[in-house]
């Protein structure tokens, strides 16, 4: 290898990294507006800031409430939900599957354990499948950009999906399915980096009587405020420029309108379209006010949240590929229900 080609090869890895920051995206967007319609830039911004201020409230508690929840080590209660009866057990873990402070990759240690100590696949798939849905900061977020009603019907779809799923894998493995369903060398695997696996311990609620805790408090809130703030500012941006120059009817055209079909559209389209439970609302917004039903946001951003690589891979790292394809069934059957319900509630 060259010496120029040893030089560029980190230059190539910063270029790569500013490239993935919100950050970078967020100060590219105006600027390529301000260079190619000028006239739109005010309308974009505006759109932007208003939005994103309407959201700081539902930030600043969102923050809070996540940094207290991990300094208090709440998600340790989790593993409560996987003793006893397996229809208690898949109940408790669609619930709580909605409430864990976890990020994707300590879902995998804390999975591998409970099957290492013999939880059902049933209950597993309840968690799997409610946890990447909501948890209390998104449910802020979400009430923030579309709505009470909207966050609400998003909470309780999450749990319905987790009990749907946990309850089908567990009369699949009565039929004979899913007999084996772990790959080797997954169970007992550790942390990916996340911190230690939540499935030992006990919640310290009082968490200010300890200096590790204060400590992993006053961490949470830079780490969880800088990455809210990046990416809510960013997807605000993005719904301005949405709103500003995607026509109305394109969107009305393919997910608007009642019935099934628009549903359907959204629930296939949010399968690869990979946004994070904090940008997806914003755009949603954005994409509702361009003519986009109700149903087909809620079933979008319900395949969309089921389908995001870190929920896939914290399920593809430790089970077969027939769990796997039928999680991302359980998925995609679950988004068109739940917008199909929640277009005729609303």
């Amino acid at each position: 290898m060259s010496e120029t080609t040893r030089q560029a090869l980190p230059l190539q890895r910063v270029l790569l990294l500013l490239l993935q920051s919100p950050l970078t995206i967020l100060v590219f967007v105006p600027v390529v507006i301000a260079l190619l319609d000028p006239d739109n830039l005010v309308s974009v911004l505006g759109i932007a800031v208003r939005a994103f201020a309407g959201t700081i409230p539902f930030i600043v508690f969102a923050v809070l409430l996540i940094a207290f929840l991990k300094a208090a080590g709440a998600e340790t209660l989790v593993a409560q939900a996987f003793k006893g009866k397996e229809t208690r057990m898949i109940f408790l873990a669609a619930l709580f599957g909605g409430l864990a402070p976890f990020c994707s990759c300590e879902v995998i240690p804390f999975i591998a354990g409970l099957l290492a100590l013999g939880a059902p696949l049933s209950a597993v798939m309840a968690f799997w499948l409610s946890s990447p849905l909501i948890d209390p900061p998104t449910l802020l977020i979400t009430a923030s950009a579309l709505g009470w009603p909207f966050a609400v019907g998003k909470a309780i779809s999450a749990i319905a999906l987790g009990l749907l799923g946990g309850y089908a894998t567990s009369y699949a493995m009565k039929m004979g399915l899913f007999r084996d369903p772990l790959k080797k060398n997954t169970v007992g695997c550790s942390s990916c980096g996340c911190g230690p696996s939540p499935f030992s311990g006990r919640p310290v609620w009082a968490f200010w009587k300890e200096e590790k805790r204060i400590v992993l408090f006053r961490s949470e809130v830079m780490t969880n405020g800088t990455f809210l703030v990046q990416w809510l500012a960013l997807a605000y941006m993005l719904e301005g420029v949405l709103v500003t120059y995607v026509p109305a009817v394109v969107i009305a055209r393919l997910v608007g309108g009642t019935g099934i079909v628009p549903i359907a559209v959204a629930a296939v389209v949010g399968i690869p379209a990979y946004l994070n439970s904090y940008i997806a609302p914003p755009l949603l917004a954005g994409l509702m006010e361009q003519g986009m039903s109700a149903g087909a946001a809620m079933s979008f951003m319900v395949a969309g949240a089921v389908s995001s690589l870190p929920a896939m891979a914290a399920v593809w790292s430790l089970v077969k590929r027939g769990v796997f394809f039928a999680y991302l069934g359980f998925g995609i059957v679950g988004a068109v229900l739940s917008g199909l319900l929640f277009q005729l509630v609303v």
